[in-house]
């Protein structure tokens, strides 16, 4: 896997990934930013959130659940020193679906924690990782 980062001005950089996609990211305008793109510790947490979300929705369409949306919601805290370091990252998932088996939502959001996202698999092993999650009828 590659990716590229070119400084565009100030602290304001553009990400391109091999799959030739796109993102700004920016720092804030004390540390010379002008806010014009997403910061590089929110794309982290993105990125785990996505893969996270992407490993439910295929497990539970694989096992035959009826998934009309998955929201993930994170929340995280950071060391309050230098680097900054996340400590603690909570995942909770909204599944929505008909007749969905919450034993099977369960299943999914653990085999991902533990056994399919790359992303917080890595994280895991230097930040507190929890998940918890709720299942909404369509």
């Amino acid at each position: 896997m590659k990716a590229r980062v070119k400084l565009i001005e100030g602290v304001s950089f553009v990400g391109q990934s091999a799959s030739g996609h796109s993102v700004v990211m920016d720092g804030p305008p004390d540390f010379g930013g002008k806010n014009l793109g997403i910061r590089p510790m929110e794309m982290l947490l993105i990125g785990m959130g996505g893969c996270s979300a992407a490993d439910v929705v295929h497990i539970l369409r694989k096992a035959r659940q009826q998934v009309t949306d998955c929201v993930a919601d994170l929340s995280a805290e950071r060391a309050d020193t230098d680097p900054k370091v996340f400590t603690k990252i909570h995942l909770h998932f909204t599944i929505a679906g008909k007749a969905l088996d919450p034993k099977r939502v369960e299943q999914a959001v653990k085999l991902s924690a533990e056994k399919y996202c790359s992303a917080s698999i890595m994280l895991g092993k230097v930040v507190e990782i929890t998940h918890d999650f709720e299942v909404v009828e369509d």
